[in-house]
């Protein structure tokens, strides 16, 4: 059975930093791309950031590139999201998402995994 659990979220003032990780299991997590997405209230959910399974490439959404960084390790089968420079329009709850093996991608329908959300709130 393939879990995500994500933590890190929290409460931080505008211009702070967050580090959320993602735990995984019941998978080869170093087969996997992996991923973070989003979800404001009343809005879809939208990508944030991807990254292969090597870690050799990344992808991110324009509104947080320069600000954040999406990493993995692979022995420890967790993947990060190092959040800086946080605004408040990057209120959401924040998902992880494993995508298909030897995959990387900004697709959500390409993701076969998913976590439960961890909300993360940007206070002005």
């Amino acid at each position: 059975q393939v879990q995500l659990v994500e933590s890190g979220g929290g409460l931080v003032q505008a211009g702070g930093s967050l580090r959320l990780s993602c735990a995984a299991s019941g998978l080869t997590f170093r087969n996997y791309g992996m991923g973070w997405f989003r979800q404001a209230p009343g809005k879809e959910r939208e990508f944030v950031a991807a990254i292969m399974w090597s870690g050799g490439t990344t992808y991110y959404k324009d509104s947080v590139k320069g600000r954040f960084t999406i990493s993995r390790d692979n022995a420890k089968n967790t993947v990060y999201l190092q959040m800086n420079s946080l605004k408040p329009e990057d209120t959401a709850v924040y998902y992880c998402a494993a995508s298909g093996p030897w995959e990387i991608t900004t697709m959500a329908q390409k993701y076969d995994y998913w976590g439960q959300g961890t909300q993360v709130t940007v206070s002005s």
